[in-house]
């Protein structure tokens, strides 16, 4: 049975480069789709999130002499961490995993188009002023309240259900459906920083 029409499930990233094998790997990221794909049974509105990056992005190690990837560096925006080159706009790294179903999905929203901003967030770049559009795409059909599932927790889905529940959004994260890279203690502060601002979690 389909849920009330202000909820929305938004899908994080469920990428090849992000699941075994990939690029930038997230451990058993690819374990959680069943679930995803059941749960879409669930909501009328689906947004599928795209990491596609340009070629030679700022966020990749590559595009930075002598630097090698999960080193950090600053930018005009602040702190970035330095990634693998991953979802390339085109390539079988930024496809949707094979396993995931994708046509019950209303909206894909492709992030990290610009070649000099990363983009964690589902709604802002990471400078926290550009935004992706999905704000005004769901406030026009009427959604109040976001399930947030995907890769990575303590990256994508952190930054997105935080910036959601700022924009007051009803904000909840089923941690069932969501792993994480967890590197240098990132998954504790992200479900810290999911709390403070009022994120519900489920598992």
């Amino acid at each position: 049975m389909k849920s009330v029409s202000h909820q929305a499930l938004i899908i994080i990233d469920l990428q090849n480069d992000f699941c075994p094998g990939g690029a930038l790997a997230v451990p058993n990221g690819d374990a959680i789709i069943s679930r995803i794909n059941q749960m879409q049974q669930s909501f009328d509105h689906i947004v599928l999130t795209q990491d596609w990056h340009p070629a030679g992005h700022k966020s990749f190690a590559s595009s930075h002499q002598g630097k090698t990837a999960y080193e950090h560096v600053t930018m005009p925006y602040g702190d970035q961490i330095l990634w693998p080159d991953h979802c390339v706009q085109g390539s079988e790294g930024a496809a949707f995993h094979n396993d995931l179903e994708t046509d019950c999905a209303s909206m894909i929203l492709r992030k990290g188009t610009n070649p000099a901003i990363d983009s964690y967030s589902a709604f802002f770049e990471n400078d926290h002023h550009t935004p992706t559009g999905l704000e005004g795409y769901l406030r026009e059909r009427g959604v109040v309240a976001l399930m947030m599932v995907g890769l990575a927790t303590d990256f994508c889905v952190r930054y997105s259900a935080v910036d959601a529940a700022k924009l007051g959004f009803d904000v909840s994260v089923d941690l069932a459906a969501c792993r994480a890279i967890d590197m240098e203690g990132s998954l504790a502060a992200a479900l810290q920083d999911m709390r403070d601002h009022g994120v519900q979690f489920f598992d």
